[in-house]
This record gives structure tokens, sequence and C-alpha cells, in this order.
């Protein structure tokens, strides 16, 4: 069944560790791309680089990575607060628990698998 609650196996899984390990690898990605801190505004290229295009092209793909990127750390962060607040693993749209296969495969995951596909 779908919507089925985590399992004896899938509740050995520990949910903090695995969200806390994909934050670190948001912000480390963040990091390597230039946007790390608040403020950042991406790597910085050679202003004598001969193809300008070519630096507004990858510039323009650093910043939309960048803002992917810092979305998926909102909904880790997200996750986290549900996890704080006691109603993690609870699906926002019908309120029944999300399998744990689905978390584990997707630890931020705010919906089952029935609601997700409605989306």
């Amino acid at each position: 069944m779908p919507n089925e609650a985590p399992t004896a196996e899938s509740a050995e899984v520990d949910h903090v560790a695995l969200l806390k390990a994909e934050q670190a690898g948001l912000h480390a990605q963040l990091q390597e791309l230039g946007f790390g801190d608040p403020g950042d505004t991406g790597l910085n290229y050679d202003s004598n680089f001969a193809d300008s295009s070519q630096v507004t092209a990858e510039r323009a793909e650093a910043e939309r990575l960048a803002t992917e990127l810092r979305e998926a750390l909102d909904e880790v962060d997200a996750a986290l607060e549900r996890v704080s607040a006691g109603n993690y693993g609870l699906c926002e749209a019908c309120g029944k628990p999300i399998g744990g296969a689905r978390l584990e495969a997707m630890p931020a995951a705010r919906f089952c698998i029935v609601d997700a596909a409605k989306q």
C-alpha cells in the first residue's frame, strides 16, 4: 500500500542524518559555484577572456544551478524543521505517514506517493 507507515526496517534509517548529509552536500556545491555565503555573486571570471559571451553563458548557468541548489536546500531545511516540530514523515496533503522507502530515497519529501502524483 503506498501510504503505509514506516516499517521496522525503514525505522532504523536515521532520516536526520540523511537530511544533514544532504544539507552539507548542497552547501558544498553552492560553495564550489561561489554562492556559499549570502551576498556571494558566483565565481570570478577573467575580464580579459576573449569570449565574453561564453563567460556570460557560463555565469547564467551557474546562477541557474545555484537557484536550484538553494531551493533544494530550503526543502531540506524545512524537513529538519518538521523533525523539530514532530511532524516529519507526515504527508502535508492528507496527514498520513509517508512510506519509509520514500523517505529513505527522498528524506525531504513533503507528500506521500499518492499525493505527490497529484502535484
